[in-house]
């Protein structure tokens, strides 16, 4: 009688797991199909490559080229700068901090910022640009992408820090290594592949972030030519676009996204190609 109810709560478990796998396929394919549909017949070299013209959003001439390399400045600028502070702090949970409260209280609130809402850091942004005197601008749009993602990149190194056999760096303490030469040297090389992963998750998650960047980085149709001047992005684009009453207009807010899923699906492909070809410098 026990087998039959082990047997059976095993089949309930495996048909629950195909059911959320094929509920998650599913709603892939419904998303992406609905994006190519609309999307891709108003897609052209002439919106990829120009900016917006007069009239464009009343349905005439030009392009999205000021969102996307606006997305593409705000997301690498916010990488940028959370990566130099997610990974140290990765390393000093782990070499520093491993075994004391400090660690775990750290490790907390990294998950309670990763959890804020987005607009939540918009309103923070905004808020001390305002204290600072600034507009709304490239480099307010980078800060407050590089709080968001900070959070994220920070866990995600220090899970694949977590997991490297503990053995590791102990033989590195006891062939004379120092902490930071175990950090810098052997642990650095072991988490390669997840290193990248963490870096590409975050650069995902900043480029298809728009409430963040709405008051900070601000709307504009040309190309920012400095910090200080205001940025266009992908998610923006298709907010603004999709909110007009003009039906050419909403189409090319559809290939606003769908370009934006291109380059989401593009990081997610490098990411796993990334782990691969790193991988084999890690110690096995």
């Amino acid at each position: 009688m026990r087998w039959k109810w082990q047997y059976l709560e095993e089949k309930f478990m495996q048909g629950l797991m195909l059911l959320s796998f094929g509920l998650i396929l599913l709603s892939l394919l419904l998303i992406l199909f609905t994006i190519v549909s609309k999307g891709l017949p108003s897609l052209s070299w002439e919106m990829i490559s120009q900016t917006p013209k007069g009239g464009f959003y009343l349905g005439k001439e030009g392009g999205i080229l000021n969102a996307i390399i606006g997305s593409l400045y705000l997301a690498l600028g916010g990488t940028l700068i959370a990566l130099l502070f997610a990974f140290p702090l990765a390393l000093l949970l782990n070499i520093y901090l491993s075994q004391r409260l400090w660690a775990d209280i750290v490790r907390l609130s990294l998950d309670i910022l990763w959890g804020i809402p987005s607009i939540v850091y918009g309103a923070f942004g905004f808020t001390l640009m305002i204290f600072l005197g600034w507009r709304a601008s490239l480099l307010g749009g980078i800060l407050t992408l590089a709080l968001l993602e900070f959070p994220i990149m920070a866990r995600a190194m220090d899970e694949v820090i977590r997991r490297v056999p503990p053995d590791l760096p102990r033989a590195a303490y006891a062939l004379g290594s120092t902490n930071l030469e175990t950090a810098f040297l052997v642990l650095t090389r072991q988490i390669l592949p997840g290193i990248a992963t963490a870096i590409l998750l975050a650069f995902g998650r900043g480029i298809g972030d728009a409430a963040s960047v709405l008051f900070t980085a601000g709307y504009t149709d040309r190309i920012p030519n400095s910090l200080f001047s205001p940025a266009a992005s992908l998610p923006l684009a298709v907010f603004f676009q999709l909110g007009t009453p003009f039906p050419e207009v909403q189409q090319r807010a559809y290939s606003a996204a769908l370009i934006l899923t291109v380059i989401v699906l593009g990081v997610s492909l490098t990411s796993r190609w990334l782990s691969h070809v790193l991988d084999r410098y890690s110690i096995h």
